[in-house]
């Protein structure tokens, strides 16, 4: 019960994105009355920035727009006037690490702001503990010097979750697969499973009466005790081909979790009850993502079903109980997509910004306007009515008031 009230003690404001995916890890903004009638060159630009290398997304935390990226050789937590983009301050360090396969150097992970702190996970497993009034560290550790987890393909990508007064991070490691911290300390509290690290970012939700932690790792779906890691459901999930990410985070509606993947492995449905785990569907046609998180809206889902690298992605409607295709929308591309004021936002990998109607009738399309380049990667935000989203080489602030 305490961890419950800790959990409740520290929501964000309904106004705030202050951790991947927006205030519950699922897509959601509470924000109304929004202007999508854009002109033809598309929503006001209010300012941008150069950025540095990575595709860790931005949050908004009361009054700072919090953004992490690498600078040379060092990975830089700042925090930014949200209206303006005039920096508050920085914080930095330097990092080694280096892509195998000449991506990007990272940081892949979005921060997470809660209790007047902020939790980034760098691409070399550097996790640190900020003010976020100051930008002074509060603590930092290496994962890597700490557990030895093995290398993966792309660096460290799990955007932390902060449950109470703990931070959860999928290190890797054998017999530290989930690692949860202390949130004022950053000393260990519990560690479980052997699984190694995803590119997947972990969700919370409530299952069998208790705060669970919902990790899509390497081997699978792992909920997890929040408050003891002490393994509640689990199933293996994963790619049939071994170079592969899993990387959508897991949805959860009452206690059903939805999981998605690409590489010839689909989706899955499955309902949580009494310690098992039962499959309602499960396919490869109906949405599998490769990097993207769907959004649930009412009773359907609305993602991208396809990969980047292997041709072009499609915009889906998915019934939620049934795994059933509504519509799709060729040539869409992979995009993250926002359910917020009675429709979806989507931004494109190509850099374009798409206004659609969450309807299950027809896809249709309100707005559309280039905004950035491509490859756009990272997940976007949006608070107080500025959504804000980068590239390879910029962060835009535009306005949709």
């Amino acid at each position: 019960m305490r961890l419950l009230l800790a959990l409740f003690a520290l929501a964000p404001l309904a106004a705030d994105w202050p951790q991947l995916h927006g205030p519950a890890r699922d897509g959601h903004s509470a924000e109304t009355k929004l202007n999508w009638n854009w002109p033809k060159a598309g929503p006001k630009v209010l300012w941008q920035l150069d950025a540095g290398t990575g595709w860790a997304g931005p949050v908004v935390s009361g009054d700072a727009l919090v953004f992490f990226h690498r600078v040379g050789n060092d990975e830089v937590l700042a925090a930014l006037d949200p209206a303006t983009g005039k920096e508050k301050w920085k914080h930095s360090y330097p990092t080694k690490y280096r892509d195998d396969f000449n991506f990007d150097n990272g940081p892949r992970a979005t921060p997470t702001a809660s209790g007047g702190t902020v939790y980034a996970l760098g691409a070399n497993a550097d996790l640190s503990a900020v003010d976020l009034a100051t930008g002074k560290r509060v603590w930092h550790r290496n994962l890597i010097d700490d557990y030895k987890p093995a290398k993966g393909f792309f660096g460290a990508a799990c955007s932390p979750l902060v449950v109470g007064e703990l931070v959860l991070v999928n290190v890797g490691a054998k017999g530290a697969g989930v690692v949860a911290f202390d949130t004022k300390t950053g000393k260990e509290v519990w560690k479980a499973t052997d699984d190694g690290a995803s590119y997947s970012s972990p969700t919370v939700a409530h299952l069998d009466g208790k705060p669970a932690a919902v990790f899509l790792t390497r081997r699978g779906l792992r909920a997890l005790d929040a408050a003891t890691g002490k393994s509640l459901y689990d199933t293996e999930f994963k790619p049939r081909m071994e170079a592969s990410v899993q990387a959508a985070t897991p949805l959860v509606r009452g206690s059903e979790i939805f999981l998605s993947v690409s590489y010839n492995t689909g989706a899955l449905l499955a309902k949580a009850a009494k310690g098992e785990l039962t499959e309602v569907w499960a396919n490869d046609k109906s949405l599998s993502s490769q990097y993207n998180t769907a959004v649930l809206v009412g009773d359907y889902l609305y993602g991208t079903h396809g990969r980047s690298d292997t041709g072009v992605a499609q915009l889906r409607c998915v019934e939620w109980s049934t795994g059933t295709v509504k519509w799709s929308e060729a040539n869409f591309g992979v995009a993250s997509v926002i359910a917020v004021d009675g429709g979806g936002l989507a931004l494109t990998e190509g850099g374009e910004l798409v206004r659609f109607e969450t309807t299950a009738q027809k896809y249709a399309e309100k707005a559309r306007a280039a905004l950035l380049t491509k490859p756009t990667r990272a997940a976007p935000a949006l608070a107080n009515g500025l959504f804000f989203a980068r590239d390879e080489k910029k962060l835009v602030c535009v306005s949709l008031k």
